[in-house]
């Protein structure tokens, strides 16, 4: 909707914008310079990378990557939308490009629970706990309390994607993010109500497991066109492990055992490969790769997380620290998108690097022979062993947020 052609025309359509958008985001090119697409610095990507920055920083001990993630912390408070008109109750963000849709037309900025709790988990990860980082996170509570309208329910909790949603359908990895978000915040300042929340929150989302293991994209299952996705799926998995993580409880442990079952054998193919969702394997996408880095990677199969990014490298890399988009049945988007290949990528190799890195010695040996590590100075991934030339494995190129 931010293309410079589009918003030229004579006429405000629907069908127009939709077929645009569309046409967009499904051509086998990148279309967005032909059609004088904005560039946009990214709410989500920017916290995407400011967590990947300060990943590789707490890996280097490079101060220059996190000097880059302050930077975009900053630039995260400065574009809040917490008091854009209308205003929201705390700290919140959104996709910076409007979005035309069946039933509404979505202005830019508007806010939802994903970009929100990113950002809110990157300032968690920054913070002493007494600073603008600390109260702007703390903040984020309230805009899904007041604006997400946080709803106890006989089965929990629930929240609203979006401020303009009128409930009628429930998104179900929005509520388990949204229980990130709460977990985050009661990891970092220890306050009870959040993991109170989270827990009411997590408690009806395990109500909607289907029998197959996964999680549709909404509740009813009509409500969206999406069925049980990979990186959505992704979404809620991580949400649980989250949870188990912070608390040491084993609260979840049957859902979540079946959850990674499902999301294991039918989400990703024995090579590593990513599938679309529990019908069809194509188009695989960076973003089911990259969740899917980061899931097996807190589930300790650092063996299969590896397998992913190896798939990724062999399919996905442009090589210089570039990615492309998807990988259909007869051809590849070799194109990159900033925030969906670029940060997402960016963000699952820090979590998966630090995930060993912490690892004990057990756990390290399912991590397999091969790590990605810099070729000597150049900063290209391959996949030699550290052990055999002596590769810096935390050597990362981390670019600054952008458009998506």
């Amino acid at each position: 909707m931010s293309s410079r052609l589009l918003n030229a025309a004579p006429v405000e359509d629907k069908w127009l914008n939709i077929a645009v958008q569309e046409g967009i985001k499904r051509a086998p090119v990148d279309l967005r310079p032909l059609f004088l697409v904005e560039q946009r610095q990214s709410f989500k990507g920017s916290a995407l990378f400011a967590m990947a920055n300060r990943r590789a920083a707490d890996l280097t001990g490079d101060d220059l990557y996190a000097e880059e993630a302050d930077s975009l912390l900053d630039w995260l408070l400065e574009h809040s939308s917490e008091d854009r008109d209308p205003g929201y109750a705390g700290f919140c963000g959104g996709h910076r490009h409007a979005m035309q849709l069946l039933d509404e037309y979505r202005e830019a900025e508007v806010p939802n629970v994903i970009p929100t709790s990113y950002a809110t988990k990157a300032l968690c990860r920054a913070t002493d706990g007494d600073d603008e980082y600390a109260a702007a996170a703390r903040s984020a509570a309230d805009f899904l309390l007041e604006d997400l309208r946080y709803t106890e329910l006989d089965t929990g909790a629930r929240i609203v994607y979006q401020p303009e949603y009128d409930g009628e359908f429930y998104t179900v990895n929005g509520g388990a993010i949204g229980a990130r978000l709460f977990v985050d915040l009661y990891d970092r300042f220890g306050d009870e109500d959040h993991l109170e929340r989270a827990s009411a929150l997590l408690d009806t989302i395990a109500t909607h497991q289907t029998d197959r293991g996964g999680w549709t994209y909404r509740v009813p299952a009509e409500a969206s066109h999406l069925s049980m996705d990979s990186h959505h799926n992704g979404f809620v998995i991580e949400s649980f492990q989250r949870y188990h993580e912070v608390t040491g409880e084993e609260r979840y442990a049957d859902t979540l055992e079946r959850a990674l079952s499902f999301y294991r054998l039918q989400l990703f193919d024995p090579d590593g490969a990513p599938n679309f969702d529990e019908s069809s394997r194509y188009p695989r996408d960076i973003h089911a790769a990259t969740q899917g880095i980061i899931v097996f990677a807190n589930a300790g199969d650092f063996a299969f997380a590896r397998r992913v990014i190896d798939w990724v490298l062999a399919n996905l890399y442009a090589g210089q620290g570039q990615f492309y988009y998807q990988k259909r049945r007869l051809y590849t988007k070799q194109f990159t998108l900033m925030r969906w290949c670029q940060a997402w990528m960016a963000y699952a190799l820090g979590e998966y690097l630090t995930a060993t890195a912490n690892a004990s010695p057990v756990d390290e040996s399912r991590a397999g022979t091969a790590a990605p590590v810099a070729d000597d100075d150049s900063g290209v991934l391959t996949s030699k062993s550290p052990a055999a030339d002596g590769g810096d494995p935390t050597n990362r190129p981390i670019t600054d947020g952008g458009d998506d």
